[in-house]
């Protein structure tokens, strides 16, 4: 899904959501400085590549670690799914609020440690940069509805991360080649659960 294939109120949606981004990062650390001069394609571009790997039947998503919210409030504008933002740290969640309100982003924002949060119950959890594999999937599993998919970006070390889980997890993964990281994959895990 690339800019030009978006609706004109995503496209609005994004611009909003970057000018935001730029304005509050200058506050507090949402992303690297050096990505500011290229937001879509380091971060929008790279969040809307999971949007085709949702599931039809998905009604609401969940975004561990949302810091600034890549990829949970992206998807949240490009799908109008439903979605949980989780982020414990304060100020991101207070921009995440900002963000979801000029966005008109069908979002809520949990200022909590998703470790602690009551159960989400979401058809799709999705986590970029938050932890390994084998640390991620307990707090995934938690949040996942039963039948439910995660979606997680993963970079160069992505099938010794799988080696690693799979210790503890049994799991159906799927495996896409990232589009905008030659080294990266993009997971989609279902019937996950404990070994």
């Amino acid at each position: 899904m690339k800019r030009d294939d978006l609706a004109q109120p995503v496209r609005e949606a994004l611009d909003a959501y970057i000018a935001l981004l730029t304005r509050w990062n200058e506050r507090i650390n949402l992303v690297s400085p050096r990505d500011l001069t290229r937001l879509w394609e380091r971060h929008i571009d790279d969040a809307l590549q999971l949007a085709p790997l949702i599931p039809a039947s998905a009604k609401c998503l969940a975004d561990l670690g949302s810091g600034a919210g890549i990829p949970g409030l992206i998807l949240a504008i490009a799908t109008g799914l439903p979605t949980h933002l989780v982020e414990r740290d304060q100020r991101k969640a207070a921009f995440l609020r900002e963000a979801a309100r000029v966005t008109a982003a069908p979002a809520t924002v949990h200022a909590a440690d998703a470790a602690t949060l009551p159960p989400l119950r979401a058809d799709v959890v999705t986590a970029r940069a938050l932890a390994p594999l084998a640390a991620l999937l307990p707090l995934a599993a938690r949040h996942l509805a039963p039948g439910g998919a995660c979606l997680f970006p993963k970079g160069a070390k992505a099938e010794a991360e799988l080696t690693e889980a799979r210790a503890g997890w049994t799991m159906r993964v799927e495996r896409f080649p990232s589009r905008t990281d030659p080294s990266a994959t993009l997971l989609r895990l279902t019937e996950v659960a404990r070994a």
